[in-house]
């Protein structure tokens, strides 16, 4: 029997991504797009965002509902972009223009000061009402200019710790099956998985 989850996103990339991380180890759940309304994504932490947009989500469609709240936290800034990666530019939700700011504000940062993480807290929440949060950091550090064509987002500037001296590539230069193996958002969705062996 498939168990169907709703994914609290409007966004199809991450959908995709998703639904190829949970079938990996639960291939008897379903992971379905959203298309209800655009909650107010008013909360100060991933974890709160991750929260609000699950609760519409199961509220909206009756299923258990997961969100994702993520973004890029830069360490010489302090964490930012943090919970405002998605609109580091201003409103419109532009991924070229956050990444070309965020890039010009780093321009005068040397290699070593450039560390970064990705961050995702994934929200479970169930139509019972009850809300479970996970999360996931992958660090790494920025480059100084895009590169790849993979992946999405700050993707084409974030390069992952651990990664072989003289080979090391962006997560946009990785196929999508290491980008789901190593992933923030496989990190918070192994810590996921005995949540969902409840539903």
């Amino acid at each position: 029997m498939t168990l169907r989850i709703v994914l609290a996103t409007h966004n199809p990339h991450k959908v995709e991504e998703f639904g190829a991380i949970v079938a990996a180890t639960r291939p008897d759940i379903e992971v379905i797009g959203y298309d209800g309304p655009e909650p107010v994504e008013d909360g100060t932490t991933f974890a709160d965002n991750a929260l609000i947009k699950a609760r519409t989500a199961c509220a909206y469609t009756g299923l258990p509902a997961l969100a994702d709240d993520s973004g890029v936290c830069v360490d010489v800034l302090g964490g930012s972009p943090g919970v405002f990666s998605a609109y580091w530019a201003g409103h419109r939700k532009d991924a070229v223009a956050n990444l070309e700011l965020l890039l010009d504000q780093l321009s005068d940062i040397a290699d070593p000061h450039r560390s970064a993480q990705f961050v995702s807290s994934i929200a479970l929440v169930r139509p019972d009402g009850r809300g479970t949060v996970v999360e996931g950091r992958w660090p790494g550090r920025l480059a100084r200019e895009a590169a790849g064509v993979g992946g999405f987002g700050y993707d084409p500037i974030f390069i992952p710790d651990g990664q072989p001296a003289g080979a090391e590539r962006t997560v946009a230069e990785w196929s999508a099956e290491e980008k789901n193996t190593h992933s923030h958002r496989a990190r918070a969705f192994t810590a996921l998985v005995p949540l969902l062996a409840e539903l």
